[in-house]
């Protein structure tokens, strides 16, 4: 017989699918005790008055965990230093979620929790990524997933149970896109969207949430200066600053420039493919200047490793095993990778666009003495015997074709 559930742990963001949460599992499971956790990971406006709103609709409790410099700091800017990028994706979701998950299970284990409960849906990636968590945390916990359970088959259907039960929303029925926001990113997807031949609405007012679009920034460029130390963002335009408060600043400067907005065809773990819009000004900045930084730091065949590991970066990021040991091996090279990508990125935002503008860096392999067209220490007579050497494969193979002709 299945153990009575008499108290659960809800991830709780006080969007559509967790509102109603709360009321259906009092229906179903017997009024258990419900504590509401809410995983602050920068997504701002969207926390204010969430313990309210968790109490009045059945929890018992509220937690509101501060996450945000462990999310940028152990998980962000990892991510960016090994350049992993899923199919044009910076992984905005995919990294915060094992964040959360893991505040999620601590407080599980230390309120005595029967069961964690989750609103992801049974078509998308996020239950994989908050249950794989949840099974390297506390792999005995049980796990209610509604979405796999209830008679609830959209969220049209999802909005009217929440209106029968008196659950406040602020969406309606028009403006009810999927959205997921932190401080890294903000995704929408659903409604006119899922049509792949509709052109995102980046013009209309309120749909773009960070920024703005292309066409409505400024007619004048904007230069900024960022500071790397060890792959890590230290200072920007020449003050020093923690990585989240250099993150905030870029999502500023980044979003008023229309940098960082990509509508992508992306294919899911689940196995089919979705469509979103994906906003991350600031990120999309940090991840052109560790790039552009790097590319003088690391010696060519370190770089081409990297660039070929950061695919299976983002994959495994993506597919929600970040607490594996591939992940942590992966890491592991990155972080070594990472010793000499020390210096400073001069780029100029325009209109959507990030542009090189300088680099500095005491570690650069960049040789102007070498590299110049003029006069330089290089003996180009040494070239010859090097394409011999490197030739001869291709010279043998010649041969022998010849030779069976």
């Amino acid at each position: 017989m299945a153990k009575k559930i008499n108290k659960v742990v809800l991830a709780y963001s006080g969007g559509l699918d967790t509102s109603i949460i709360i009321p259906w599992l009092k229906e179903n499971y017997d009024n258990p005790e419900i504590i509401a956790v809410a995983g602050n990971v920068g997504q701002a406006d969207e926390l204010e008055g969430l313990e309210e709103k968790a109490i009045k609709t059945g929890a018992s409790k509220f937690y509101a965990l501060d996450l945000v410099d462990d999310y940028v700091e152990n998980y962000v800017i990892p991510t960016m230093q090994a350049g992993a990028i899923y199919e044009e994706y910076l992984l905005g979701t995919s990294t915060a979620r094992p964040c959360i998950a893991k505040g999620l299970c601590e407080i599980a284990i230390k309120e005595g929790a029967d069961a964690i409960v989750h609103g992801c849906t049974g078509k998308g990636n996020d239950q994989v990524r908050f249950e794989l968590a949840i099974k390297h945390f506390a792999p005995d916990m049980p796990v209610i997933a509604p979405w796999r359970i209830w008679d609830i088959k959209s969220r049209e259907e999802e909005i009217e149970y929440a209106e029968k039960h008196n659950v406040p929303l602020k969406i309606n029925k028009e403006t009810n896109y999927s959205k997921d926001k932190n401080i890294w990113h903000l995704s929408h997807e659903g409604l006119d969207l899922e049509d792949t031949g509709n052109e995102p609405q980046y013009e209309k007012k309120g749909f773009l949430e960070m920024g703005v679009s292309p066409i409505d920034a400024p007619d004048k460029p904007e230069y900024i200066t960022l500071d790397f130390e060890k792959g890590v963002p230290v200072a920007l335009d020449g003050k020093k600053m923690k990585p989240t408060d250099i993150l905030l600043a870029l999502n500023e400067k980044g979003g008023k420039n229309g940098i960082g907005i990509i509508d992508i065809v992306e294919n899911r773990l689940v196995g089919m493919k979705c469509r979103g819009v994906y906003e991350t000004p600031g990120g999309t900045i940090l991840y052109k200047a560790h790039e552009y930084l790097q590319s003088a730091t690391l010696d060519k065949y370190t770089l081409h490793e990297k660039q070929k590991l950061s695919i299976t970066f983002a994959e495994v990021v993506y597919n929600g095993m970040w607490f594996s040991p591939l992940r942590e091996a992966l890491s592991a090279f990155v972080e070594k990778t990472e010793e000499h990508v020390t210096g400073k990125v001069k780029l100029k935002l325009y209109k959507g666009n990030i542009i090189k503008a300088g680099l500095w860096s005491s570690w650069s392999l960049y040789s102007e003495k070498i590299a110049t067209f003029g006069e330089s220490d290089y003996n180009q007579k040494d070239s010859a015997g090097f394409i011999t050497l490197f030739g001869l494969p291709v010279k043998v193979q010649a041969m022998v074709e010849k030779d069976n002709q």
